[in-house]
């Protein structure tokens, strides 16, 4: 029995080795999942760890695998209404796996990034997250000494690892969804033609129209600025060139109040006699419509979360290549359904 003031020594990996009769080295590699350990020796390693009540010291595991625990996350808006939820989504995975995050905003500086990238590598860090201000392709980091993933936007070297939004399966989601509604004299209101986001989307919605035997009213998307304003210009020039429009479909959330707020002012009621739908579920903006604004949510904290599962994956010897498309997901308010 402990007498007071006593403690109990706390097991060490020597004392798990030498009680399921393996090497120092053979238990480390059980206790961190490597592949070259055979499954009964894993077995016995971790039931001689729980006997013993073992709990590895994290910091002396990180130096056994050659790591520090630490990761980099590296972004150029972190105002962004679009980064933000990123990074969060990262941050809830690194915090899972009890890594420490470093957080870099280059603020689309060149040199700042430079200087925030050699910091973050003097440290250490095991990886990088690299998370774009929009969705357009940025020069790649190049050779990295450390595992590197682009979120959001995309490495132009398709050498790296990239995760985005689906935006071209985000637009024929949105436009499958109006469809079903019962419309189909469907016009495309979206932003500037310069942003691969806009494109895509427009792409996406064509693709699904082209497949119900359709085109967009007017016979293209009008491109303009990410803007309320031009959301209310926009819709109404097309209720004067198209009075019969049925739906409204607008490349931001932003663009879709806008045309919420010229219909408002012509007395449309909306849904009833023509749709509006927007993109980013933006939930300030899209709950606050009247009514409630039909968007399509880019997921962005799941994409953060898997560019953290990714990295893990790549610091541990897995790694991959090229750019891969993550869902969207519709959500469906009352400016396309009415409300009951």
């Amino acid at each position: 029995m402990e007498q007071a003031g006593q403690r109990r020594r706390a097991a060490t990996l020597k004392d798990v080795a030498a009680l399921a009769g393996v090497s120092v080295a053979t238990a480390s590699k059980a206790l961190n999942g490597r592949d070259q350990v055979r499954a009964e020796t894993r077995s016995r390693v971790l039931e001689a760890a729980q006997r013993i009540s073992f709990t590895p010291n994290s910091v002396a595991r990180g130096l056994l695998a050659g790591q520090t625990g630490t990761v980099g996350l590296l972004t150029n808006d972190l105002v962004g209404r679009f980064s933000i939820p990123i990074l969060m989504g990262a941050e809830d995975a690194f915090g899972t796996g009890k890594t420490s995050v470093l957080l870099c905003d280059a603020r689309g500086d060149s040199i700042r990034e430079s200087y925030h990238l050699q910091a973050l590598l003097s440290r250490r860090v095991d990886g990088l997250i690299v998370v774009g201000s929009d969705t357009d392709p940025r020069p790649s980091l190049g050779d990295m000494p450390v595992p590197v993933v682009y979120a959001y936007g995309p490495s132009e070297d398709p050498n790296d690892l990239s995760l985005v939004p689906d935006n071209v399966g985000a637009g024929s989601l949105m436009a499958r969804h109006l469809l079903e509604t019962g419309r189909s004299r469907i016009a495309h209101i979206t932003g500037e033609a310069g942003y691969s986001a806009a494109r895509d989307r427009t792409e996406g919605i064509t693709r699904a129209l082209d497949a119900a035997g359709l085109s967009l009213l007017g016979g293209e998307a009008l491109y303009g600025s990410w803007s309320e304003a031009w959301g209310r210009a926009a819709a109404a020039v097309i209720i004067d060139r198209h009075p019969d429009v049925d739906a409204l479909l607008c490349g931001s959330d932003q663009i879709a109040r806008g045309a919420l707020d010229a219909l408002r002012d012509r007395g449309i009621p909306v849904p009833e006699k023509i749709a509006v739908a927007g993109f980013d579920n933006w939930e300030v903006l899209a709950t606050g419509s009247r009514p409630q604004l039909t968007s399509i949510d880019m997921d962005l904290e799941v994409l953060g979360r898997t560019a953290a599962q990714r990295l893990f994956a790549a610091i541990d010897g897995q790694h991959d290549s090229g750019t891969q498309k993550l869902p969207c997901r519709l959500v469906v308010r009352g400016s396309t359904v009415p409300d009951p």
